[in-house]
């Protein structure tokens, strides 16, 4: 048989061939190794978006993409929507970020002061002799200072009842409302987390939220007119208290 159109690879991978030209293909395909690899890594690629967008695709439309819907229906086909989701996928891996749900603009916000809170933990963590910009030493320096640069009252939050004291602090750029700040705290075994603190310029709070990504895993939530984001590699129930414990200091 002549080789298959695109449009039936298409087909192939997404059950919409009829059977006995599924059945022409696949025999073709063990002919031409070649062509079935590449056929399996598509396959493999639909399970994944599938896997990673289960139940999105059934959300109501945003208003601002209802044109794209309605283009959709006129004549974009099933190649083009697993395009588009393939596409999805691709921009999150090379973001960094595996996000559980979709991105409203508001969380894409969000994901940015994320990225920068893991950036600065993975860029100074490691660190021995310049671990942090001003010293535990002149904490009370170090909190007026960023406090003052953040325009809003801030602490180095006692996390010594958990094992962690503070090693010190400094300030950061920030991509979204800047600058920022970031505590860092360290047990007697040399396991570090660091808090990163960012103007919010929403004014809406929310409850703890969890992520991992880049080998560490972080709670963020938001206060009044800060974002808060702590980061680790302990455990998700030792991480979330240590959050726990990190934001009654912030709003007694």
């Amino acid at each position: 048989m002549n080789e298959p159109r695109e449009d039936e690879i298409q087909a192939l991978v997404d059950d919409r061939l009829d059977p006995t030209r599924r059945t022409e293909i696949e025999n073709w395909l063990v002919l031409n190794p070649d062509a079935a690899a590449r056929v399996a890594d598509l396959r493999a690629q639909r399970v994944t978006v599938q896997q990673a967008f289960d139940g999105l695709l059934d959300r109501p439309v945003p208003a601002r993409f209802r044109n794209i819907g309605a283009a959709q229906a006129t004549g974009v086909g099933p190649v083009w929507r697993m395009a588009a989701m393939v596409t999805l996928v691709v921009m999150g891996a090379v973001g960094g970020w595996f996000a559980n749900e979709a991105l409203a603009p508001d969380e894409a916000v969000t994901t940015a002061f994320t990225r920068d809170a893991v950036r600065a933990h993975s860029l100074y963590v490691g660190e021995k002799r310049h671990a942090v910009e001003v010293n535990a030493t002149e904490e009370k320096h170090l909190v007026a200072w960023l406090s003052r640069r953040l325009q809003n009252e801030l602490v180095a939050p006692d996390l010594s009842e958990q094992g962690y004291q503070l090693v010190g602090g400094r300030l950061l750029p920030a991509s979204v409302a800047g600058p920022a700040a970031q505590f860092m705290y360290e047990t007697e075994a040399g396991e570090r987390i660091t808090i990163y603190i960012e103007q919010d310029q929403s004014g809406r709070g929310n409850d703890f939220r969890f992520t991992a990504y880049d080998g560490v895993s972080a709670f963020w939530w938001k206060d009044g007119p800060l974002a808060y984001v702590l980061i680790g590699t302990s455990e998700r129930a030792e991480l979330l208290a240590l959050a726990q414990t990190t934001r009654r200091q912030f709003t007694p």
